[in-house]
């Protein structure tokens, strides 16, 4: 029986990086992840063995890698809440720009292995043109935004200098959970809109925040592109096929290029769960954009993606049922839900 092919999936005990180790493994990969758990899940880690460590520790990292041998490396640790940024900006840069470049030492040291990096919208700060294309201007507007554009551009010179290549994708919201109930969304505190708007109509906080309904919209809520968990797993098996068939470095939006609005996400929830959504209208939040809408069209036509798992009912619906399990267990320090 043919070995498979072991891969580094920092960050893999998160929202996106377990579905993404469910994915390599069922395409041939061993994903090996390396998590800290401060934010990640040590249930959540099922398809490959889970290394313990931080990529702050240069030691940790050096062990690890002498240890193991990747043939690539899939970069999701980070953290990520967007106010949070703001209010520590020390923390971001540390953890996420800090933790990249060790990472990018090691993997220097050890063969320089193709790395696919989980980047972020956040990095084109107030759109231009919509929808939005990778070669806009980008301008982040929170900390996040910018340690993310800042391990882009880290990635672009180490491509020069060491030749090391890289598939940098630019998610848009992340949303849904995976259809088999193996992995799911359990941030703590929870933030984002689909599983806040679902836990307001169980019953599990008391309300939901919508920040803002005066913006230039048809209903006056801000409107976003999500796309699900499980066509970001896809594209990141579909950009580590990329590089291992020696595809160029490339950077990709991945979203569907049609948005929705606040409203029509709880109008979703509501048809979804046969409950309503109790909220109540705040003032908007600094530097919130009115519409981000991805083109996609790079993602298409260099790795072949195309989201399936996308449609509105399908997102919320999986959200629901992984919630409903109770199996999520964030969400109850605010009742303030980011539209993402």
């Amino acid at each position: 029986m043919t070995q498979a092919v072991q891969v580094l999936v920092t960050g893999g005990a998160g929202y996106v990086g377990s579905q993404t180790s469910k994915a390599l493994a069922a395409n041939g990969y061993r994903p090996v992840v390396f998590d800290n758990l401060s934010t990640g899940h040590r249930e959540l880690v099922r398809w490959g063995p889970l290394i313990v460590g931080d990529l702050c520790d240069p030691g940790a990292l050096e062990q690890l890698f002498s240890e193991y041998r990747f043939a690539a490396i899939l970069h999701f640790a980070a953290l990520s809440d967007v106010g949070e940024s703001v209010r520590e900006p020390a923390r971001y840069w540390r953890n996420n720009l800090q933790g990249a470049l060790n990472l990018l030492d090691a993997a220097r040291r050890h063969g320089c292995a193709p790395i696919v990096f989980s980047s972020s919208c956040a990095v084109y700060g107030e759109p231009g043109p919509l929808p939005i294309r990778e070669d806009v201007s980008t301008s982040p507007v929170s900390p996040y935004g910018r340690t993310k554009l800042a391990v882009e551009q880290a990635l672009a010179d180490h491509g020069v200098a060491y030749g090391l290549r890289s598939v940098c994708l630019r998610y848009f919201n992340a949303a849904g959970c995976d259809p088999d109930g193996e992995t799911g969304e359990s941030h703590h505190p929870e933030t984002h809109l689909v599983p806040r708007a679902v836990m307001a109509a169980l019953g599990l906080i008391p309300e939901l925040a919508i920040h803002g309904d005066d913006y230039p919209t048809p209903d006056g809520t801000a409107i976003r592109d999500y796309v699900h968990v499980c066509d970001l797993a896809d594209a990141h098996v579909a950009a580590l096929a990329h590089l291992e068939a020696g595809g160029d470095s490339l950077v990709a939006n991945l979203g569907t290029g049609t948005g929705f609005s606040v409203l029509e996400i709880l109008e979703a929830v509501e048809r979804v769960t046969g409950r309503p959504v109790p909220r109540h209208t705040a003032a908007r939040r600094p530097g919130d954009a009115a519409i981000l809408v991805a083109d996609a069209s790079r993602a298409q036509t260099t790795l072949g993606f195309t989201p399936r798992h996308s449609g509105l009912d399908r997102i919320v619906g999986t959200a629901h049922r992984w919630i409903k399990s109770g199996r999520t267990p964030g969400g109850t320090h605010t009742n303030s839900a980011q539209p993402s």
